[in-house]
C-alpha cells in the first residue's frame, strides 16, 4: 500500500496539479456567464482528480485505494468530455484544446499503468 504521506511523491499526482493548473488558467477567458456553468463544472471536475488519488493513497486497504484510483480515472474522461464541450462553444482555442488534451492522453496513460502496478504489488 502507498505510505499516506507519500503520495505527494507519486508523478501521477504531481502531473494531475499540472493540468488542473492548466485548466484553471484556460478557464480564466471562459465568458463570465459561464462562471456558474460550464467553467465551473470543468474546474471542479479536474480538482476532484488529485483529490481522489491522495485520498486514495490514504486508505487502509488495496481495494480502497484502487477505487479511488478508478474515480480518478472516471474523472478524467469526464474532464476530457468537458474540454471538447468548451471546444465545441468556442471558449478554448484549438491551441489550448490541443494542450489540455495531450495532458490528458498523458495522464491516461500514467493513472492506468499505476493502477496495474498497484494492482499487481498489492495482491
Amino acid at each position: 500500500m502507498v505510505d499516506s504521506m507519500e503520495y505527494v511523491d507519486l508523478e501521477i499526482w504531481k502531473e494531475s496539479r499540472i493540468l488542473v493548473s492548466n485548466v484553471y488558467e484556460a478557464t480564466k477567458l471562459f465568458p463570465k456567464d459561464e462562471v456558474y456553468g460550464l467553467t465551473s463544472q470543468f474546474r471542479r471536475c479536474a480538482v476532484t482528480i488529485p483529490s481522489n488519488i491522495a485520498e486514495g493513497c490514504g486508505r487502509r486497504t488495496s481495494a480502497d485505494t484502487i477505487q479511488f484510483l478508478h474515480i480518478s480515472r472516471g474523472s478524467i474522461y469526464e474532464l476530457e468530455t468537458q474540454l471538447y464541450l468548451a471546444l465545441d462553444q468556442e471558449y478554448l482555442g484549438q491551441t489550448d484544446f490541443d494542450s489540455i488534451k495531450k495532458q490528458i492522453v498523458k495522464f491516461k496513460k500514467l493513472l492506468n499503468g499505476f493502477i496495474n502496478y498497484y494492482k499487481n504489488n498489492n495482491k
